[in-house]
């Protein structure tokens, strides 16, 4: 049998999972659930009937697992509401049932270049448990109003029946928000959608304002994103980041606010999504001063927003990898137990103390909790996880996801291997990502490939172009290596 890229970087991935702790196939138990499951969730009479609005899904060109719709008006007051619809995921999937049991093992879908590990049978995440276009189906709503400033003014939360009458892309709707492109086909499709989306964007740009007056991060990572095309060859690319990105980010962080207000509200003991006061705050300082900026010695979002704002306006071309330092330097994220009465933790990147995870629970564990959490507590039933339970998920749901993480990083790091495997000794431009005790890191811009510098070293700093000669590539272990050159 040939070894094509896909079958080399699916098993490498297979043994990444098992290697991590992470499952990489149902069971026969998960199956046998599964076989039982061949309708959508029951709509119930006591479900608020939303089909008339004009909802619709954004996602990537390739997503099937489709978890929010999103719809908008504005009010002759000239306040915006927001509709936010999440797939109910627990009406098919219920709690400590095998496939729940398999879902809370991973705690989240891992996306690999030749395969995607879902959380969730797809015969589940990309049919009965997704908002599919043009399908009724039932789900969890939050309803959120916005004053003419981008203030949140009132949230509420619901279960409602809801329809996709289109099934859009960031790529269509981003580059026609942005005026590069036409107004996509299926927008036109659907009358009156095409004013919808145009508020939505309008708010989504107050609410993102609003967020970075309050110190929320700018940052633009250079982490590229590898696949493996439909004739098997691997294709290495920036993910982009337009205007249609931000109105699903924007919404997205308004609806898990407004769930973090229900369950403070209710005295709900609750998960949070967290970014702590980051612990090499100096780290970052010495950066800033290596550009003749001066950041407070104290951690400060909003300082260093202003001066990642003036680096990306001085320097766009190197801003994705002083992103990427100042994200790996800020630590990553993590789940905690929070209730009305705790002092809140917060996100440093988002300049939020109220923030949880409820948006995505076709692909993430902590989604389905918060979901199980909001549905009990309407139904005026006791809270389906016990504290001590909230508290051994939260570390768990970290753990399992920075497992996640590391996998996919890896099999990225091979698929880049076996793109430039065959290109030993040819010479690229590039930027020093990283330089250090550790190694230095240089990123190559065609293919956007990171990489170690293991001669040549001498007096390189971040942000300096260079040219780089391949020497060696290790395909399993996902190494890079590279020499400086004088070209």
């Amino acid at each position: 049998m040939t070894i094509t890229a896909t079958t080399n970087l699916v098993q490498l991935a297979t043994q990444a999972m098992i290697e991590k702790g992470l499952q990489p196939e149902f069971s026969p138990e998960e199956l046998r659930q599964l076989a039982q499951i061949n309708t959508p969730a029951q709509q119930r009479s006591e479900y608020t009937d939303l089909r008339s609005l004009k909802w619709c899904s954004i996602d990537n060109d390739d997503s099937l697992d489709l978890d929010q719709l999103t719809y908008a008006e504005k009010g002759a007051d000239g306040k915006t509401t927001l509709w936010i619809a999440i797939a109910d995921v627990d009406a098919l999937v219920t709690k400590d049932s095998p496939i729940d049991v398999h879902a809370r093992i991973n705690t989240t879908s891992v996306y690999t270049p030749a395969k995607i590990f879902a959380m969730l049978p797809e015969k589940l995440s990309t049919n009965l448990t997704s908002l599919n276009e043009n399908e009724d189906r039932i789900s969890v709503v939050a309803k959120i109003q916005i004053n003419q400033t981008g203030d949140i003014e009132d949230s509420s939360i619901f279960q409602a029946i809801v329809h996709n009458y289109a099934k859009l892309t960031y790529s269509a709707v981003g580059g026609w928000l942005g005026g590069l492109n036409p107004t996509p086909d299926k927008v036109k499709q659907v009358l009156g959608l095409e004013e919808v989306l145009k508020t939505q964007h309008e708010v989504a740009q107050l609410l993102r304002k609003n967020r970075h007056k309050a110190g929320a991060l700018t940052l633009q990572s250079s982490k590229a994103e590898a696949k493996v095309s439909s004739n098997n060859q691997i294709i290495i690319q920036l993910p982009p980041h337009n205007f249609a990105h931000q109105l699903i980010e924007e919404f997205m962080i308004a609806a898990n606010r407004a769930m973090v207000h229900h369950f403070t509200d209710a005295k709900i003991a609750s998960l949070r999504r967290v970014v702590r006061i980051p612990k090499y705050w100096d780290r970052i300082v010495e950066i800033a001063r290596s550009f003749g900026e001066n950041l407070p010695a104290q951690p400060d979002s909003k300082a260093l927003d202003d001066f990642l704002i003036g680096r990306q306006k001085t320097d766009p071309d190197s801003f994705p990898d002083l992103s990427l330092t100042v994200i790996k330097l800020l630590g990553s994220g993590e789940y905690v137990v929070e209730n009305d009465k705790d002092t809140p933790v917060g996100h440093f990147g988002l300049a939020l103390s109220d923030y949880t995870h409820s948006t995505a629970p076709n692909r993430r564990f902590p989604d389905l909790i918060s979901q199980r959490q909001f549905k009990a507590h309407s139904r005026g039933e006791n809270n389906p996880y016990t504290s001590e339970e909230l508290y051994r998920l939260a570390a768990h749901c970290t753990h399992q996801e920075d497992a996640a993480t590391k996998v996919e990083r890896q099999l990225n790091k091979s698929a880049a291997a076996i793109l430039l495997s065959s290109q030993i000794g040819t010479v690229f431009k590039g930027i020093i990502t990283g330089a250090s005790s550790k190694g230095t890191w240089v990123r190559i811009f065609q293919p956007a490939v990171e990489g170690k510098v293991i001669k040549g070293v001498e007096n390189l700093k971040i942000g300096d172009k260079v040219s780089v000669k391949l020497t060696y590539v290790d395909i399993p272990k996902g190494f890079i290596d590279f020499e400086k050159t004088s070209g």
